[in-house]
């Protein structure tokens, strides 16, 4: 369970740092013209996790639909809730939401390794 769960803390490193380039970064936050860069996003994720899944249970592939769902969700709320907030990095409602919206994807990658290993 622990190796499970530290490859996908490292797989949503990689896709929400390491692969976010800017104009998926920027683009999910605009208030127009964010959809393509907020899907290639969580793309990355359901990848990731896709491959996680082929390795671990073919069978639990769609759990990358999930993660998915998930992820586009939650960063498409948080875009919202900063922009109707108009928090900046030099505000701590910026950095509170920030790990909010860290704090999900964590409880989603575990329910995702609950997920993989409920076989």
């Amino acid at each position: 369970m622990a190796a499970l769960a530290a490859v996908m803390i490292v797989k949503h490193y990689l896709a929400d740092f390491v692969l976010q380039g800017d104009w998926m970064a920027r683009g999910k936050e605009r208030e127009r013209g964010w959809l393509v860069p907020l899907t290639a996003h969580a793309a990355c994720h359901a990848t990731f996790t896709l491959g996680v899944a082929l390795v671990v249970a073919p069978r639990l592939w769609w759990l990358a639909l999930v993660d998915f769902a998930i992820h586009f969700s939650v960063d498409r709320a948080k875009s919202v809730v900063s922009r109707r907030g108009g928090w900046t990095p030099a505000q701590v409602q910026f950095w509170w939401l920030l790990g909010f919206d860290q704090m999900l994807h964590a409880l989603t990658d575990i329910g995702l390794v609950a997920g993989f290993l409920s076989l």
